[in-house]
């Protein structure tokens, strides 16, 4: 047994001295501790404590932690690529803080035939390279204690697939993608939700969602689910059918208050303050923005971060917004943060729309490419050279106009030097 709190700090001390230490813990505490209890007190001493499942994420290299089984499955053999057999099988645990998936490779496998659910564990074990969300059990053994495990009736870590009701939130426009063959393919992402909350799904057959407009509920068969997703994830492909079904299905959201620093979340509120956006290049040089936002539910605020073309949206005081699907951290200074990018959908009401034509000068700015005449100013999607003179044909969206056509303007100098004069009044009238 102090063979198995050894393994936390083996890289520390030796393991005679170890030895040492959890007689002398137990000497000193007159007999009344049992070796397990000395050992853990001992690797406790060198810093090495028990953590809770929410705290796997951090950067330590070694992790030890108690968690109660909520699923589980048989071992599997599988062969190696160098042509070994090997085996696998996976604990689904948690705590009050969450639940992780534990992976138990070769002889360790058999020890779940031994490990019904229900039952409380100590392990420790390391995350796999570049991974966070699953922990290679290095020891693990059955422990006496009470757990609360935070896992709902949806937790499990089975791979059959499921049929599933669901309506869909939002729907990217379907993709090309490259097989490890070189050949390739064609995929579409989608947003869902239900009772749940909402889930990614990816398509491998786009077809399967022709016709299907976001806000459709849909009854989706042979869903495949992906446990090494963040969150929950499906797939679907030829094998699968989706179809339109008259089936209520509500989205639920979190209360603001109730949003903790890990998953994804929903929600809604009414925006109580806006910075403006931020631009920045990613890792892959690309140019981006980021916008910091605040909601309120009447109760809570939370802090919002909005990503890339989110952080383009105009979004104003009193506006209320949805978020879908919603990534929680811990902000960098305090309190919790909602991020929403890539795999979100935010959603501001519904906009009038109208067609218009406007003829105006292009000019950067903070929050974005705008048209501006001198009186109105909006923003404008495309790319144009700043400066020069356009003429649009369109749809005016809010703050915002979507082109149909774009054309350079015959100047006109007297209706140039009215706007320039209109311009020039508006900065006077803005200087403090």
């Amino acid at each position: 047994m102090v063979l198995f709190h050894y393994a936390l700090v083996d890289d520390l001390i030796s393991q005679e001295e170890f030895e040492r230490r959890v007689e002398a813990k137990i000497d000193e505490c007159g007999d009344l501790l049992d070796e397990p209890t000395a050992a853990m007190l001992v690797v406790d001493a060198l810093g090495r404590q028990h953590v809770k499942v929410k705290e796997l994420s951090g950067k330590s290299s070694l992790f030890c932690f108690f968690a109660k089984v909520v699923d589980k499955t048989e071992p599997k053999e599988f062969d190696r690529k160098d042509g070994e057999k090997g085996w696998v099988a996976t604990i689904l645990a948690g705590d009050e803080t969450g639940t992780t998936r534990i992976v138990l490779w070769d002889e360790r496998a058999g020890a779940v035939c031994e490990i019904v659910i229900g039952d409380v564990l100590e392990v420790i074990g390391r995350h796999p390279a570049n991974s966070t969300r699953e922990i290679y059990a290095l020891a693990l053994r059955k422990v006496t204690c009470e757990i609360t495990c935070a896992a709902t009736a949806g937790n499990s870590i089975s791979m059959e697939p499921v049929d599933l009701d669901v309506v869909v939130i939002n729907a990217d426009e379907p993709r090309t993608f490259s097989r490890r063959d070189g050949t390739t393919g064609e995929l579409r992402e989608c947003l869902v939700g239900d009772a749940q909350g909402t889930a990614r799904l990816v398509a491998w057959a786009p077809d399967l969602l022709l016709g299907i407009a976001p806000g459709s509920t849909v009854h989706i068969t042979g869903a495949k689910p992906d446990r090494r997703a963040e969150g929950r994830a499906y797939s679907i492909d030829e094998t699968s059918t989706v179809t339109l079904t008259d089936t209520a299905v509500t989205v639920p959201f979190t209360p603001l208050g109730a949003v903790a620093d890990t998953g994804q979340y929903s929600v809604t509120g009414e925006v109580k303050a806006v910075q403006e956006p931020r631009s920045f290049t990613t890792k892959a040089g690309n140019p981006s923005w980021v916008r910091n936002i605040r909601i309120s539910d009447g109760t809570d605020d939370l802090a919002v971060v909005l990503w890339g073309d989110f952080a383009l949206q105009p979004v104003r005081p009193g506006t209320r917004v949805e978020i879908y699907h919603g990534s929680a951290r811990a902000g960098r200074f305090v309190g919790i943060e909602l991020g929403v990018g890539r795999g979100s959908v935010f959603r501001l009401p519904q906009e009038e729309r109208r067609a218009v034509v406007f003829t105006g000068t292009v000019i950067p700015g903070n929050g974005g490419t705008f048209i501006d005449n001198g009186t109105e100013r909006y923003l404008v999607e495309g790319d144009y050279p700043a400066g020069t003179e356009i003429a649009v044909t369109g749809v005016l969206a809010g703050s915002r106009i979507i082109p149909d056509t774009a054309v350079p303007a015959e100047k006109d100098l007297q209706d140039v030097a009215g706007r320039l004069a209109a311009l020039i009044a508006r900065l006077e009238a803005s200087r403090p």
